[in-house]
């Protein structure tokens, strides 16, 4: 997979720029403040067609300006393509494919898959169950478009229900039919979340020990919400009861209180909870080993390696993670944002960002 270029009109600081890439390794360099982040949120924009950094795509537009537009060409799986994404403030967010308008955002999606990697990904052991839902949401949309459409039609019910517990009175006959949709809905997202870390846990563990020089042995689990005494149990029916046990607590505190949007992830080295007692650097450790089974993962099931862009994180890591974390992306398009140069020993296109402009060095 390759970006071969980016044109941006109106985004974010950004009110004209363009730039051709490498097929390897890219050094996007700046002092903060001047637009590095913004320009790797436009890419990553290229492959789920929304931010990383929020979720309002208003947020992404120069102010005082009615559109903003991205453009890239892309190649993946030896096909060539043209991605056009714009925002408007008063219209919806449009997306065309080789100048094809899509219906749904789900056509986008597994064009290009990238992998980010930035300073908030310590979040994904340090902070909370949201960090980590969000983190199995981004990637499982990557490799399986139609989740992105259950997580929003999860939520789209879930909002629903949400409101009909605030009222006064409560109509119970419409709790059973959202209950209903949800456990329907329930059941698949778990089985894609169930897979998701099926798949990358071994992948995950393998990098840790790696990392660790064969020090420490990093462990995955998902952790369900809505439990059962075995996976057999997780069916719509077995969700549907779960709903209803707990809706007297759900119709007492007027918000549903289980659910997928409940769910965890484990993060062990051994039998150790690395949130609680983990060190800082052991977080940073199983965040990179996280991170990279993204991209080994991807690889596996496209046979192409995804687009990396690591987001001002070499002020995060010592010299040997860098070094670590840069020889295992050799063979793969890589986007790093910094505020100074960096030797990397091996051939860099490096471009400057000065006051939102671009510029090749």
């Amino acid at each position: 997979m390759l970006i071969n270029n980016i044109t941006l009109s109106n985004f974010r600081n950004y009110s004209k720029a363009e730039a051709n890439f490498s097929e390897n390794l890219n050094l996007i360099i700046g002092k903060n403040g001047q637009g590095k982040t913004n320009l790797i949120e436009a890419i990553y924009m290229l492959s789920l067609g929304r931010s990383f950094r929020t979720n309002k795509d208003k947020e992404m537009m120069m102010f005082d300006v009615l559109n903003t537009y991205i453009s890239s060409e892309v190649i993946a799986m030896g096909r060539n393509y043209k991605i056009e994404i714009k925002l408007g403030k008063d219209i919806k967010k449009a997306v065309k494919i080789n100048s094809i308008p899509i219906e749904k955002l789900t056509d986008l999606l597994g064009i290009i898959n990238i992998v980010i990697f930035s300073p908030e990904d310590l979040k994904l052991v340090r902070e909370g169950p949201k960090e980590r839902r969000g983190f199995m949401d981004r990637e499982i949309s990557q490799l399986r478009p139609n989740y992105y459409s259950l997580i929003h039609k999860y939520q789209k019910i879930l909002v629903q229900r949400n409101n009909l517990l605030k009222n006064i009175k409560i109509d119970e006959n419409l709790l059973d039919v959202y209950d209903e949709q949800l456990a329907i809905v329930s059941q698949k997202i778990m089985a894609y979340r169930k897979e998701f870390i099926d798949n990358i846990t071994p992948i995950a563990s393998a990098n840790h020990y790696r990392i660790s020089s064969g020090k420490e042995k990093l462990n995955i689990k998902y952790l369900p919400n809505i439990t059962a005494s075995s996976e057999i149990d997780f069916d719509s029916s077995y969700i549907f009861n779960k709903f209803k046990t707990s809706r007297a607590e759900d119709m007492r505190r007027r918000t549903t209180t289980s659910g997928p949007h409940k769910d965890d992830i484990g993060i062990y080295l051994g039998d150790m909870d690395l949130r609680s007692f983990g060190s800082q650097g052991q977080k940073r450790s199983a965040a990179i080993s996280l991170k990279l089974s993204e991209i080994q993962l991807i690889f596996e099931e496209k046979n192409e390696y995804p687009v990396v862009l690591l987001d001002d994180i070499f002020s995060e890591l010592d010299i040997s993670r860098q070094k670590m974390l840069i020889d295992s992306l050799s063979e793969i398009q890589t986007f790093v944002t910094t505020t100074e140069a960096i030797d990397f020993n091996k051939e860099v296109k490096t471009y400057l960002i000065e006051n939102a402009k671009v510029s090749l060095l």
